[in-house]
């Protein structure tokens, strides 16, 4: 019973089309990061872990999330397959390393899909609200019969808007994506254009209120800020999931995810500047930090603005998420038939993965209609970290293997210095989170292998073969 057998999943020809270009994953990428972390959590963990020093986690979070780019970055020009981490760790790792990464990314995926159309509900419903507008109590929450809701139809409804958009065609919903995510950036840059006049620097004074926290297990400070803001880089890895629809995917995946975060890196860092400058951080606790420090100093119009933008862009995380993760499952499906093979079925007219999509459609909106927003950020975290641990392994196996990458193919610095690095610092964010958090990870580990060993396992390609 051989379960690290390895696998080449990389593609030299495929049957979607290759249409992206370099513009298109960067958008794709910013639309997938730039979200509910921006706008809801920074306000939060300024309140309540790290206050203005939150740029400081912002730093040591894209720290993280930068090294596990490059690995990306490198196995995507050395390994371009479909599929992610998934396909990379197939190639190196072996199946079940390659399932468990890829199972933990479809939980990823999923809650973040799921969390971000939450959030979109409940920035939605505050607009209703203005205009003495609401839901029937049962439909306007999620399960809870002593409050007398049983499910959120809002996240729901935009979840099946969302589907619909990626199954017609990815550039269409990418074109759509690309339109929502300028808007995005047109409210961000009103925020700091308007709210820098506005600083006062003694908001800044006690810049470190909850000190650097510490390195494992910690609660608060500046490493619990960093654990938590990871939650905002999430969606980065997308973009090597659409390799099979990109032009020159060697050259332009590794752009494509070094561009777009630097770009997010550096707005969010302005953003948290601006904002713990007009507001003193012991405020800013709200589900909508950026406009409610706008409403604070008296520009209730700019405040307006952000929210309905806010309202409007955060579809694109939605779109992004979803395009990424119905390739995900259509790369699992197809490559090692680790999941069955309709979910492999390609539209006729569009060449889109359209069960795949189905799925992740409905699964996520399940998941957004009966479990609240705050049961699964830290989850999704966790989830994550632990398949970029696998990822940094991956790529020192990948150099002792197969040796240098060759001209013209991303060359990752300071191997096997900097995969090192990444393994003790996603370590390090994981042991800030709580017992449930670790007890729900484990849950799902043990869904997943009992998945693999009970299907995968046998119904594999290379089952078959042997």
């Amino acid at each position: 019973m051989n379960i690290f057998r390895t696998k080449d999943v990389s593609l030299g020809r495929t049957e979607m089309r290759r249409h992206l270009k370099l513009w298109d994953l960067i958008l794709l990428g910013i639309g997938a990061m730039v979200g509910t972390g921006i706008f809801t959590i920074t306000g939060t963990a300024a309140a309540t872990l790290a206050g203005p020093s939150l740029v400081v986690s912002i730093v040591i979070s894209a720290l993280c999330v930068s090294l596990s780019a490059l690995f990306f970055a490198e196995f995507a020009s050395r390994v371009p397959a479909t599929g992610g981490a998934y396909s990379y760790l197939y190639a190196i790792l072996g199946e079940l390393p390659a399932w468990i990464a890829g199972w933990l990314t479809i939980m990823e995926f999923m809650t973040a899909i799921s969390g971000v159309a939450s959030g979109w509900a409940a920035y939605f419903k505050g607009l209703l609200s203005n205009y003495g507008i609401s839901m029937p109590q049962v439909l306007n929450g999620t399960f809870n019969p002593e409050q007398g809701t049983y499910i959120d139809l809002l996240p729901i409804l935009v979840l099946a808007l969302v589907t619909g958009l990626v199954l017609l065609n990815s550039k269409a919903a990418l074109r759509f994506n690309s339109l929502l995510v300028v808007l995005k950036f047109s409210a961000l840059a009103l925020f700091i254009l308007v709210g820098i006049w506005h600083i006062k620097p003694e908001n800044w004074t006690n810049f470190a209120p909850f000190g650097f926290g510490q390195i494992y297990g910690g609660s608060t400070g500046i490493m619990a800020g960093a654990s938590l803001m990871f939650f905002g880089f999430l969606g980065f890895e997308s973009i090597s999931m659409a390799v099979d629809e990109i032009q020159s995917p060697q050259k332009n995946i590794p752009r494509g995810i070094v561009l777009s975060l630097s770009i997010v890196t550096i707005l969010y860092a302005l953003v948290t500047l601006v904002l713990t400058g007009i507001v003193h951080y012991s405020k800013l606790n709200v589900d909508d930090a950026v406009a409610f420090s706008l409403r604070s100093i008296g520009i209730g119009w700019a405040a307006n603005y952000v929210s309905l933008i806010a309202i409007l862009t955060l579809i694109t995380v939605c779109i992004s998420m979803t395009y990424a993760l119905s390739r995900m499952i259509y790369s699992l499906a197809r490559d090692g038939r680790l999941l069955p093979q309709s979910f492999k079925q390609l539209s006729k007219t569009s060449r889109v993965p359209k069960n795949a999509t189905i799925l992740t459609g409905v699964a996520s909106a399940i998941a957004a209609g009966i479990f609240p927003l705050a049961s699964i950020a830290a989850f999704l975290n966790i989830c994550t970290l632990a398949y970029l641990i696998l990822l940094a392994y991956g790529i020192i196996k990948l150099r002792k293997e197969k040796g240098m990458p060759k001209e013209g193919e991303f060359k990752t610095p300071l191997v096997p210095l900097l995969p090192i690095l990444s393994i003790l610092i996603c370590v390090s964010f994981m042991l800030q989170y709580s017992l449930d958090t670790w007890i729900a990870f484990g849950i799902a580990l043990v869904v997943g292998l009992v998945i693999y060993f009970t299907y995968g396992f046998r119904h594999s390609t290379l089952a078959e073969e042997e």
